[in-house]
């Protein structure tokens, strides 16, 4: 693969730091293998079997959009998603239903959520303890799943999970472990106490030798996209212009680009990724620009907890490497911001309740659209608007990943004001 040409922007005057990738022709040759539309309507089959499945809903904001000089804003919203608040139970419910699948020699006719709830699955496949490492919600959705199997759960969380994050996995049945450090930290702990217990880790990020799990996560992901677009079939919008999606290993990110990159290729969306100023390890693989992952070391501080990582997952690079068009990293006040814009709606655009780390992208596009009273931020931050090349006619899609995922935070950012937007940044309108 020939590395695109990186254009590097950063400014005393903004908060933004940015890369645009300016590709000599695109490769979407793993797209097409990992993500093509077959994959997508598996994963889906299978999801819509789950008692409870609905489809996420597609909320669009045409206030704000009219606001902020754009023909729609969409937001997928999956703090909607089973009884869950987030998407991630998609990606681990249906690796484990493939692992499983893998582990009897079964062909996706066989397959069935029912068979994977029988007593008949469970006697096949013997005694089974999962395992993962999480910042919340991916350990959540693998209790869940596990839980209504009947197996065993150890999930690895960093010392920074907030108690309601902990407790929505306990809940669940699992056994949650606290390990002294950041979430890789607690992914490496997990994979040592895996290998030294037999247990089976149903991770979301990827390694060396460790690919496969990860690949049927991220490919479970695709439901709600196929979800999403066929909603926009229904509004007769053929596909967003433009998708602004947020990231911590990479996986979620991957995803979405994957799966539009799959299904349209040179006619696909401008892809924007969007990470913490703390811990922005594809921004900083980007910007290294050797075809190697970068990590990011530290304590990883954000309020965007679901996307403190430091490490990159190395097969959502080989998307993200290969498709995503410009890498933004942000400060924690960019989410807070586009948490109380979901929450305080103009008008009748709906309300949409949503957590710091779905909130980042929405909270990102505002700070690029709208005017701030510091006019040598604004000037800056127009060069990025100008590389977007947004306008009147453009459909900006957003992934709302999750919902109040955390009560305390949310009310302390909703209710107190907690981050705040600096006064320089001001919205002007």
């Amino acid at each position: 693969m020939k590395l695109p040409e990186n254009e590097v922007f950063s400014s005393k005057d903004s908060d933004y730091k940015w890369i645009v990738r300016k590709f000599d022709k695109k490769d979407y040759s793993v797209s097409e293998k990992m993500f093509s539309m077959d994959v997508a309507r598996t994963a889906r089959k299978f999801h819509r079997q789950i008692p409870g499945y609905k489809t996420s809903p597609l909320v669009s904001l045409p206030h704000l959009s009219s606001m902020l000089g754009v023909d729609s804003i969409w937001i997928k919203n999956e703090a909607m998603r089973l009884e869950l608040n987030s998407f991630k139970v998609m990606g681990g419910s249906f690796a484990v239903y493939r692992l499983i699948q893998k582990k009897l020699g079964l062909s996706d006719d066989e397959m069935s959520y029912e068979y994977l709830m029988s007593k008949e699955c469970k006697k096949a496949l013997g005694e089974m303890v999962f395992a993962s490492a999480t910042d919340g919600n991916h350990g959540k959705g693998l209790a869940w799943i596990t839980n209504k199997l009947g197996y065993k759960c150890n999930i690895y969380v960093h010392s920074g999970t907030s108690k309601p994050r902990i407790k929505a996995i306990e809940n669940y049945g699992a056994k949650v472990k606290v390990v002294k450090g950041n979430y890789d930290d607690a992914v490496r702990a997990c994979q040592e106490d895996a290998d030294k217990n037999g247990w089976q880790v149903v991770s979301d990020t990827s390694w060396p030798g460790y690919t496969e799990i990860p690949t049927w996560i991220m490919q479970g992901y695709n439901t709600m996209l196929l979800e999403a677009q066929e909603q926009f079939s229904s509004q007769g919008i053929v596909r967003p212009t433009h998708v602004f999606v947020q990231a911590g290993v990479g996986a979620m990110a991957a995803s979405v680009i994957g799966f539009y990159s799959a299904l349209f290729k040179e006619d696909s969306p401008k892809f924007v990724v969007v990470e913490p100023e703390n811990a922005a390890c594809l921004y900083e693989t980007a910007l290294a620009n050797d075809g190697e992952c970068h990590s990011v070391k530290g304590d990883l501080d954000t309020i965007m907890a679901g996307l403190a990582c430091g490490d990159p997952s190395p097969i959502a690079w080989e998307i993200l490497g290969r498709q995503a068009d410009i890498f933004i990293r942000v400060p924690d006040y960019i989410a807070a911001r586009g948490m109380r814009i979901l929450a305080t709606p103009i008008a009748d655009d709906p309300f949409v309740i949503s957590g710091e780390s779905g909130a980042a992208g929405l909270g990102a596009f505002y700070g690029i659209m709208s005017e701030v009273a510091d006019k040598k931020a604004q000037t800056y931050i127009g060069k990025l608007k100008e590389q977007l090349e947004i306008n009147g006619d453009s459909k900006v899609l957003f992934i709302n990943t999750e919902g109040n995922t955390d009560p305390i935070s949310f009310r302390q950012i909703i209710w107190d004001g907690m981050n705040p937007v600096p006064e320089k940044f001001w919205t002007e309108r």
